[in-house]
């Protein structure tokens, strides 16, 4: 069978994907409907669909492209990133996804043994990205108790006092899986502590177009700041795999170093996908918007299912498509409390233990239609009214 000893421990020391084990909680259990992973309930674009199946059949669709992105989507994107994002200064790399465009950066930017700044709760996949190339020394700031928004004081103290210095802070906007906002004057202020300690700002804008309520999203940008962006949640192309990284022109060098990861990871994203994130941003923002304003409504009726843990314990929903939920002091094992209610209740959620806030939960209202959405939520109800008033009775099964 061999030996743990034999593996590498960067590896071992890496936590489980989360994912991974909510999947196996969904398959021990029976008739489950999931609120836990970060997916949307639509497809890619119809046009851009029909216009992939016509390109499968082009030869080139199956050969290596450039590591850095097809010529006409990194153009595409760049007058994007011009006009939407006021970023003026970026130069593009697509990736295989959000996350793969994270593990680009932190291998470019971070040396075993840095320091890194995250702020909880966090998105566990990026905590995973640093634990799994040797950035053990990751420091977790907190969030204001009331807007879970990154504490700018504790950071510009921590990147004054900590020796060396921090290598990097990073920060997703809205948040995962908070689904809070940073409003833009906040942001300035970290990219402006960052600049002064000389450290790098990773601001992952996945979720950049699921805004609610009237905000407005932003970016910063600076020779010490990174973008990230992703088609999966916009365009519903979670399985294509497409997401991109705009980094600083003027940072020499920059460029080639990242093309080192690249090659060496998926050598360049899928052909097909980038055509089909290509003809996607060419219907505009709107196709993205008109999809999102729905989301509203199961937001709403989400809340409405978190109501028995009282309306302070509810945070986030202004962006993104999270809410999260203080769970009773007493419940502060959320794995136990998250297994009990799949068995018990048939509804999947994400523990809050996964992203550094023990205690909490994560709950996604992206990924299921209205209808379905209302089931999901009458069902978390329920689970947690009993949760709330007897505890977690023993499942019939158990």
């Amino acid at each position: 069978m061999g030996s743990y000893g034999r593996l590498a421990r960067r590896a071992l020391e890496t936590e489980m994907p989360i994912m991974v084990k909510i999947q196996e909680i969904v398959r021990g259990s029976k008739n489950v409907l999931s609120l836990a992973q970060g997916v949307v309930y639509w497809q890619p674009p119809q046009q851009a669909l029909k216009k992939a199946a016509e390109l499968v059949w082009e030869p080139s669709i199956s050969r290596y492209g450039a590591d850095e992105g097809i010529p006409e989507l990194r153009e595409a994107l760049t007058r994007k990133l011009n006009e939407e994002n006021k970023l003026y200064k970026s130069s593009v790399m697509v990736t295989a996804g959000a996350n793969q465009a994270f593990v680009n950066l932190v291998l470019t930017l971070c040396d075993a043994g840095d320091s890194v700044v995250m702020f909880a709760p966090y998105y566990f996949n990026a905590y995973m990205s640093f634990q799994m190339t040797g950035v053990t020394n990751i420091l977790v700031g907190p969030g204001d108790p009331k807007t879970l928004h990154p504490d700018p004081d504790w950071l510009e103290k921590t990147l004054s006092e900590v020796k060396p210095t921090p290598k990097l802070v990073t920060v997703v906007n809205p948040g995962n899986p908070s689904g809070t906002y940073i409003p833009q004057p906040l942001l300035k202020r970290l990219a402006n502590i960052c600049e002064q300690a000389g450290s790098w700002l990773v601001v992952d804008n996945t979720y950049e177009y699921f805004m609610f309520d009237g905000l407005k999203h932003c970016c910063v940008e600076g020779n010490h700041i990174v973008n990230i962006f992703s088609f999966s949640k916009a365009y519903g192309m979670m399985g294509w795999r497409i997401g991109y990284i705009a980094y600083p022109t003027e940072v020499k060098g920059f460029g080639d170093q990242l093309l080192k990861v690249q090659d060496n990871i998926p050598i360049c994203a899928a052909i097909l996908s980038q055509h089909l994130a290509l003809n996607s941003l060419k219907l505009g923002p709107e196709w993205v918007t008109e999809q999102v304003k729905d989301l509203v409504k199961c937001r709403d009726i989400i809340l409405q299912a978190l109501s028995p843990l009282g309306l302070d314990a509810v945070k986030g929903g202004e962006g993104a498509i999270y809410l999260w939920a203080k769970l009773p002091d007493e419940f502060a094992d959320d794995h136990q409390v998250v297994l009990w209610l799949a068995r018990r209740h048939g509804i999947v959620v994400i523990p809050g233990s996964a992203c550094g806030s023990p205690g909490n939960i994560r709950i996604s209202f992206g990924g299921l239609v209205e209808d379905d959405c209302r089931a999901a939520a009458e069902r978390l109800r329920k689970g947690l009214e009993e949760l709330c008033s007897a505890g977690m009775v023993q499942c019939e099964d158990s």
